[in-house]
């Protein structure tokens, strides 16, 4: 019963808000080894409401927890049944299992439901639309040893790896998802990493700024074929051990995790000098999060408290004075162009980036087939929009999200860029000489 007191405490500790909801899901995964059923959230009122209905709490005063009973009702109708020895809490929701299912029946009767999946509702109908993700972990295993196991997907046409399932399905007690030979990812979310494709050699180094959980950091050290260095950075001690935890899952061992802040460190100590690739993730608004798929959310936003739009700037300028940095991917799961373009916009007028010869990067590099392109109205050079990469809740079947992708310029164009401008200061520099025309004598 340990996993459902914990459980218990978890839901207890989001009702009364007590931390990040990022914070407190990493705490109970810490302690149990076991993350939340995502649809204990998505049906969280029905069985609520079943609970209700078969009046469970009145005629068994022992179960004093709504939060405990909430937990053990889900695996009870939803699960593989209670995991749990034969102690008085089973036995008293056992007693009543014939009418909690009945009860179960009859509001999907009610409400003209088919299905569980029909019935699950999060607050916001455009989670419906957004499948359940799978990219399949290629450090630990195949796609076609993941093939062979599963059934009932399609295979995603923009990320390879990446496998498509209807909503609702569950992973929680698959083998491959508990060895850590698939992760539970939103499409959108996987777009960072296959951008920045750092190259899957010995003498890579790359830098993931803003780590935790651990998603595109287990993605880009899959892209890199577990080759190279892979510096992740992670300011948060909790969210630190998240990460730690999820890349050792993962089989990560090119994964250098680093518990100190992204922008206290200096980018010319020699650890650092040879990073060529770098990607910013950083914690925002989460305005985009309609359905965290991976996690347990009821509001499927990140924390608040975690936006910080100053910090963006300085993460996004920071990052270019790295000296050997050739391409660099910032995004955000924020619709917000404050946050997005904005910050890219700024970015570029920086004179880090000026200075470093920085532009973005053309949209052949960046995703080619994808559709849904930057706002041009938020950008000094509306040229810009079609490098930039934006995805909306309720239209792309994803989360929304955002991705830019800096490169640095050759050092044969910088040259050639530096010629002609010293060669047009020169020319304005030189007064003008006047040569007077020779009149021509008529015969």
């Amino acid at each position: 019963m340990n996993f459902y007191f914990e459980a218990a405490k978890t839901l207890d500790r989001m009702d009364a808000k007590q931390g990040s909801i990022k914070g407190i899901l990493a705490l109970c995964l810490r302690r149990t080894g076991r993350g939340l059923q995502p649809s204990l959230s998505r049906l969280k009122s029905v069985l609520l409401e079943v609970i209700d209905n078969s009046k469970l709490m009145k005629e068994e005063r022992k179960l004093s927890s709504m939060n405990l009973v909430l937990t053990l009702v889900h695996d009870l109708l939803l699960a593989r049944g209670i995991q749990a020895g034969d102690g008085p809490l089973k036995q008293a929701i056992l007693r009543h299992k014939t009418r909690l299912h009945g009860e179960f029946q009859k509001i999907k009767i009610k409400r003209g439901a088919t299905s569980n999946e029909q019935l699950a509702h999060n607050g916001d109908e455009r989670a419906a639309l957004i499948p359940r993700y799978v990219r399949v972990n290629t450090v630990t295993g195949t796609l076609e040893e993941a093939i062979d196991h599963l059934k009932g997907f399609s295979k995603d046409m923009h990320v390879p790896n990446l496998l498509l399932f209807s909503p609702n399905t569950t992973f929680q007690d698959d083998p491959l998802y508990n060895s850590g030979k698939i992760i539970l990812q939103d499409k959108a979310s996987c777009f960072p990493a296959l951008v920045l494709s750092p190259p899957a050699t010995d003498e890579s180094v790359v830098i993931d700024a803003t780590a935790a959980p651990g998603n595109k950091t287990s993605h880009l050290s899959a892209l890199m074929n577990n080759k190279g260095k892979l510096y992740a950075f992670e300011r948060d001690r909790k969210r630190f051990s998240t990460l730690r935890m999820m890349l050792s899952k993962a089989g990560c061992s090119n994964v250098l995790p680093i518990n100190t802040d992204f922008l206290t460190i200096d980018p010319n100590d020699a650890q650092f000098t040879s990073v060529t690739h770098i990607l910013l993730d950083p914690s925002c608004s989460g305005s985009g999060i309609v359905n965290r798929l991976d996690h347990l959310l009821e509001a499927e936003t990140e924390d608040d408290s975690s936006k910080d739009d100053h910090r963006l700037e300085k993460l996004a300028a920071f990052q270019l004075m790295f000296p050997n940095v050739k391409k660099i991917v910032y995004s955000t799961c924020s619709i917000h162009a404050t946050e997005n373009e904005r910050v890219v916009g700024n970015a570029l007028d920086s004179e880090e980036a000026k200075s470093g010869s920085f532009r973005l990067a053309p949209q052949n590099e960046v995703l080619p087939t994808w559709p849904r392109r930057g706002y041009p109205d938020e950008l000094n050079s509306p040229d810009h929009a079609s490098s930039l990469v934006r995805c909306l809740p309720g239209e792309d079947a994803t989360n929304g999200f955002f991705v830019s992708c800096f490169i640095k310029a050759s050092d044969n164009s910088v040259t050639k860029k530096r010629k002609e401008m010293e060669g047009e200061a020169t020319e304005a520099s030189q007064p003008k000489v006047h040569k007077k025309k020779k009149r021509l004598k008529r015969k």
